[in-house]
């Protein structure tokens, strides 16, 4: 599994025109769920993300995580997250997840992410979407499990 997450100062999905997802401050995550992922993984992404220092303190120094801040998540499935672009000029994804698999593990992951009791909008899976977000730094980070 994998997730790019950067900070945001706000962050939104749209799909055929209406937001379906949007937060202020806080954590834009794209996920990527790739074949033998498990809830372990997701498990272990939500934590990781959600206890990681990366918000200001009030010395500039990046201590405080989302949770500290009262931020909130936004979660996309990013299926191309999966992508191989090491051959060839076409991206492979022979390591992605099938669609029923990915589906499954993401709405999981956010399940996970919304018991931790931050606020989490997302986007729609296999949708085709517009994401429009301020990174705030810019802060980004790929995470990997």
């Amino acid at each position: 599994m994998k997730a790019v997450i950067q900070r945001v100062i706000s962050a939104s999905v749209t799909v055929e025109g209406r937001i379906v997802g949007q937060i202020g401050r806080g954590i834009m995550i794209l996920l990527g769920v790739e074949k033998g992922d498990a809830e372990v993984q997701a498990d272990w992404l939500v934590e990781k993300i959600c206890a990681l220092r990366m918000f200001s303190d009030s010395g500039g120094k990046m201590n405080l995580s989302v949770q500290e801040v009262n931020g909130a998540l936004l979660v996309v499935s990013q299926f191309t997250l999966a992508g191989n672009c090491s051959k060839g000029r076409r991206p492979s994804f022979d390591t992605a997840a099938a669609a029923d698999e990915g589906k499954r593990l993401y709405e999981y992951f956010v399940a996970a992410a919304c018991r931790t009791g931050l606020p989490v909008e997302t986007g729609i899976f296999q949708a085709d979407m517009q994401v429009a977000l301020v990174n705030d730094g810019p802060v980004t980070f790929i995470l990997e499990r």
